[in-house]
């Protein structure tokens, strides 16, 4: 049986277990619990085992202190355009000072969730519908500035926010549509534009270039051949001068080469015509091959015989006599036989 000394020695243990139970506080980690005494703060337990003094003390607010997301509803816009848009978005936060997050604030999400919201409409509502739809970095930057600096003395630090959709009504869409199609098919009709032009600037540098490089060919040819004419017309005047210089001498094979060497260039170009002719030739044109004979004469007086040095002699055949244009009879001079011309004209008698 237990005496009266042992019932309040068990009771007193069984009060010092209850109190150490009530006393030890273990807080996870990723929190922060604040305690209040008499319902006043004191202080803030951190993560792990920690102890308060029972009916004295008691946990506050047990505050999430990791980043956390809140989703922004969609709401209607009006842009500065008077045009009307829909949009929402999401904020990241994370609470700083779990202190002030618990008793600066009531409802702290719906708080920061309305803040977030009027600010969108705020900024947005400040810029026209072109810039809406094409700056969404400028706008989830101003909304940081500012709803970072409205949440300040709560404890809280906004990290990001961003809007997530904008969308404007169905017949702004289909406006902006054709909108695009008009621009594209403006930059097209640039681009076409601005091809032809370049081509034909292409086209006309190439024709001056070849209308230069014809120019300078059709110089450079007329150079030629006004040197070629110039040559051709150094080596007549020398031909012509031995010509001269053999006639004053007396050699008569000289003269039969040049007249026979312009009578055959005559008949060759004669026979080059390409029309259809009828040719007339006179009797003294037999003589030709006498004057052939003669250019034969002056080969072997400059090439010799193979005999031994070349010797001048008369290659210029003597026309005979036709029954019926008899040749009266001539004396020869006593000093020398003229020389006879095959291509002078003759005296019928």
């Amino acid at each position: 049986m237990l005496g009266g000394f042992d019932i309040v020695v068990i009771a007193i243990v069984l009060l010092v277990i209850l109190v150490l139970f009530a006393g030890i506080k273990t807080v996870p980690q990723g929190y922060r619990y604040t305690v209040e005494r008499f319902g006043r703060y004191t202080r803030t337990l951190d993560p792990g085992l920690n102890l308060i003094t029972p009916f004295i003390e008691r946990i506050g607010a047990r505050m999430n202190v990791m980043e956390q997301v809140l989703d922004v509803p969609t709401q209607e816009v009006i842009t500065k355009d008077n045009a009307s848009v829909s949009a929402d978005a999401v904020a990241f936060y994370q609470v700083l000072n779990p202190a002030q997050a618990a008793y600066q604030i009531a409802d702290l999400k719906n708080a920061i969730q309305n803040l977030t919201m009027t600010n969108i409409r705020s900024v947005m509502g400040s810029m026209d519908l072109d810039e809406l739809l094409s700056n969404r970095e400028v706008i989830n930057e101003r909304l940081l500035r500012v709803v970072d600096e409205a949440v300040g003395p709560w404890g809280i630090k906004v990290t990001r926010v961003e809007i997530k959709d904008i969308q404007p009504p169905a017949d702004l869409v289909q406006s902006m549509g054709r909108q695009m199609k008009a621009e594209r098919e403006k930059r097209a009709q640039v681009l076409e534009a601005e091809g032809a032009r370049n081509a034909q600037i292409l086209r006309a540098e190439g024709a001056k270039q070849a209308a230069v490089l014809q120019a300078e060919g059709e110089r450079e040819a007329a150079f030629r051949q006004a040197e070629a004419r110039e040559r051709l017309a150094e080596a007549e005047a020398k031909a012509t001068q031995s010509v001269s210089q053999a006639i004053a001498l007396g050699d008569v094979q000289a003269i039969n080469y040049f007249v026979a060497q312009k009578y055959t260039e005559a008949l060759t170009e004669i026979g080059k015509a390409p029309n259809s002719k009828i040719v007339l030739m006179p009797m003294e044109a037999s003589s030709l091959i006498g004057s052939l004979g003669g250019i034969g004469a002056i080969a072997r007086e400059v090439f010799g015989d193979g005999d031994g040095p070349a010797r001048i002699r008369s290659s210029v055949p003597q026309q005979p006599a036709t029954p019926s244009s008899p040749r009266p009879a001539t004396t020869p001079s006593p000093r020398t036989t003229p020389p006879v011309n095959p291509f002078a004209p003759r005296n019928e008698t």
